[in-house]
């Protein structure tokens, strides 16, 4: 059987082969060539770099002493270099020293080459001494001809190239003559006697009986002795095919049985496991109700008892009674926070604590707190709140859980500190804010700090006896900082201190507070080390004040200043009567001077620690503008600015009737009360209210009712309703919103936290 030579296997083979290997081969010479090319191109640069830097101290020299003689021989020793047409040497005032040059040679590549490398290169080397690094002496130029280095590029390339090509062109041949003697002559005398269709047998060709020819030839003769019985073959492979299928399908069916008994018995298995969990869920909602209307009745006496103490404990009694009235009363505030803490934690075990997302402002959240907890501090401690000046005027978040977080490390920090500071420190970061509580107290141990987090455990066995608490407040702050995806941890060491860091995602929505600039000259006296120190050198700066502080006395001599910033009482009995300057003293909490002793110091201001930055910049103002009265007793002036206010009590229970007037009499408001929410309705029709506190459960009209209908009718247009109740879950702020009311305050509440809401919704004037 003939077959055309360009149909052989043997040609397409070899065509195939050769024409992969001359691609293969031009390609790899090309990249051989653009290495070499890349190669090439670097050597000029770096042989007339290698030029330059052997002629610069010489050219240096020549330059420094102005020789224009060693100079034209220098640039003629340059011109040797056949790459180097052009030699010159100009001194620092571009004057020329020496000029060489030679004509460029014409060649027959040099298009090529100046296409390649360009026509010329020029380059330079800035001259000076060694001795003298800075000093410009001149500047060596050389033109360089390109050509002396790709000539040798171009002659290495075409040789590549050739030597390619004709190493295609032998293994072309070779390949040619290989592939037919190895390949297509035995395949063309197998393919012969195949196609004779008479032979039962066939010959392997000489020389094939191993390879791929001879295995072929034994599977045709192997094909041949078959033949006869492949029938029979099939027939029988059909019987066993209709067996397999008979067979198979019985399996299915069995297999299909057991999947669906398999399926009938994991079904009643979650069954079952749904059921139980439908009564883990339900006894932990009946455990959250439970502590939640055990909270309400235990709240609504502790509000009669505390406020009642409290009440007692601002009348005249003797040493004996009023101690033990306090210690009665400071035991019902450490039952009020076990049953917060517990309560607390009782949401997260039944999956019902719930977060609010609205825009507040955490840094004066954090003064108020700091405030509010301030009478708990040692009368040896300074506690102070260092706000960063770029902190966001509003943030992101549920201001209630970062209030309850703040409060269990301030306390905290509070009980176990005895002498030194305890700071608040709150920065932005990025992702959120961080809160920093840090003081000098007695310090947690390494092995201490694993398990200070865990409920019910204190950092030693010591520390309940020696100092009290449950251990809940560290537990819920590191449970509410999670809930609200932040991190809670503590640096600490023992006698010296612990740091409690909160890094809490809340983003700002806004820019920082611009506070009103001031003028004048602000002088302090105080520690260095000092929390106010610290206070007043990062804020007064910021507000436009001309601020420097002082540690004696003594060196207040001669100062020019428009008010004097102190905390040390001593030093102040001593600059009186000599320094008329008005001064502000900062004391701790219900430390301040009586009024015919701070009328002996005037003209003089007082305000507590922790300063809020609000308080101390309103304070300054009028200060420098002679507006304060000389002998202010800080904040306690406040309540008696608005004994015009006249507020509205909802209540029904006796005895918190008698505790909420109490207080709001101490606080200089006029009080009014109804026992219920129609009756309140009532009074509100008679007369005019500045506020409204409505207890939520009450007979005949509860307070959700009530307030819905003052919302709906229009005589009343942003009367603040607040809500009295003593239930404290998350839904019952809810459940007040949704019914209109203004704002919440949980039983039993103190006096200090029913100030600083009524001064939220009726603020005070200037």
């Amino acid at each position: 059987m003939d077959i055309k030579f360009t149909n052989r296997l043997s040609y397409k083979q070899a065509k195939l082969t050769v024409l992969v290997g001359f691609m293969l081969g031009t390609l790899l010479s090309v990249v051989q060539i653009g290495i070499d090319y890349a190669s090439e191109d670097a050597s000029i640069n770096r042989e007339l770099q290698t030029v330059l830097q052997i002629s610069h101290d010489t050219a240096s020299r020549i330059a420094y002493n102005i020789d224009a003689e060693l100079g034209e021989e220098l640039t003629g020793g340059l011109l040797r270099s056949p790459a180097i047409i052009r030699a010159r040497l100009i001194d620092n005032n571009d004057t020329v020293l020496a000029d060489s040059q030679r004509p460029r040679e014409e060649r027959r590549f040099r298009a090529v080459s100046d296409f390649l490398f360009g026509e010329q290169r020029q380059f330079q080397d800035r001259l000076f001494l060694a001795q003298m690094p800075d000093e410009y002496l001149g500047t060596l130029y050389l033109d360089v001809d390109t050509y002396a280095f790709s000539s040798r590029f171009l002659d290495r390339a075409g040789l590549t190239l050739l030597t390619g090509f004709t190493r295609s062109l032998l293994l072309t041949g070779l390949l040619l003559a290989l592939f037919y003697l190895m390949l297509t002559k035995p395949l063309v005398t197998v393919i012969s006697a195949l196609s004779s269709g008479r032979q039962t047998r066939l010959n392997c060709p000489s020389g094939h009986e191993r390879d791929e020819i001879g295995v072929l030839v034994k599977v045709a003769n192997g094909q041949f002795v078959s033949m006869a019985t492949e029938i029979e073959q099939r027939r029988n492979a059909e019987n066993r095919l209709t067996q397999y299928l008979n067979e198979l399908e019985d399996i299915v069916s069995a297999r299909t049985e057991a999947l669906k008994a398999s399926h009938d018995r994991l079904s009643h298995t979650n069954h079952e496991l749904e059921q139980a969990r439908g009564r883990a869920l339900d006894m932990a909602h009946a455990r959250a109700a439970f502590l939640a209307n055990m909270s309400h009745e235990i709240r609504t006496p502790l509000n009669g008892l505390l406020g009642m103490i409290g009440l007692t404990l601002d009348s005249a009694l003797n040493p004996e009674q009023h101690q033990q009235l306090s210690i009665a009363h400071d035991s019902g505030k450490v039952l009020v926070g076990l049953l917060n803490d517990i309560l607390d934690l009782s949401k997260f075990d039944a999956g019902q604590l719930q977060l609010e997302t609205i825009g507040f402002d955490v840094a004066t959240m954090v003064e108020d707190t700091a405030s509010l907890l301030s009478q708990n501090a040692a009368a040896s401690v300074e506690l102070t709140c260092l706000i960063a000046p770029q902190m966001p005027a509003t943030v992101l978040g549920d201001p209630t859980r970062v209030r309850q977080v703040l409060s269990n490390l301030l306390s905290n920090a509070l009980k176990f500190t005895r002498f030194g500071r305890v700071d608040v420190r709150l920065v932005p970061i990025v992702g959120g804010v961080q809160v920093q509580v840090c003081d000098t107290g007695i310090g947690i141990s390494d092995d201490a700090q694993a398990r200070i987090f865990q409920p019910f455990i204190q950092a030693g066995a010591g520390i309940t006896r020696q100092y009290g608490g449950t251990g809940l407040g560290l537990a819920l702050a590191r449970n509410l900082c999670s809930a609200m995806r932040g991190r809670l941890h503590v640096q600490s060491q023992v006698g010296f201190g612990s740091t409690f860091t909160a890094d809490l995602p809340l983003l700002g929505n806004g820019r920082a507070i611009e506070w009103p600039p001031l003028c004048g000259r602000v002088h302090a006296l105080s520690r260095a080390g000092s929390g106010l120190s610290e206070l007043l050198q990062t804020q007064l700066p910021s507000w436009g004040l001309h601020y420097q502080r002082h540690d004696s006395p003594q060196s207040l001599d001669n100062e020019a200043m428009d008010l004097l910033i102190t905390d040390d009482l001593e030093a102040l009995e001593q600059l009186r009567p000599a320094l008329s300057t008005p001064i502000l003293l900062i004391s701790a909490y219900g430390r301040f001077l009586s009024v015919e002793h701070a009328r002996q110091l005037a003209p003089l201001h007082q305000l507590g620690r922790p300063l809020a930055r609000g308080t101390l910049h309103e304070t300054l103002r009028r200060a420098l503008q002679g507006a304060l009265p000389s002998a202010m007793a800080g904040q306690a002036t406040g309540p008696l600015e608005s004994q015009g206010a006249q507020i509205l009590l909802v209540e029904d229970n006796p005895v918190n009737q008698l505790v909420a007037k109490g207080m709001l009499a101490k606080l200089g408001y006029r009080v009014q009360v109804a026992g219920n929410g129609a009756e309140a309705l009532e009074r509100l029709e008679t007369q005019p209210f500045d506020l409204v506190l409505m207890d939520c459960n009450m007979p005949v009209m509860d307070g959700y009712e009530a307030t819905r209908l003052i919302r709906q009718r229009a005589r009343w247009p942003g009367l603040p309703v607040v809500a009295l109740t003593a239930n404290a879950m998350p839904e019952e702020r809810e459940r007040c919103r949704a019914a209109g009311m203004d704002d919440y305050l949980a039983k039993p509440f103190r006096r200090e936290q029913l100030q600083a809401l009524i001064e939220r919704w009726l603020p005070l004037s200037d």
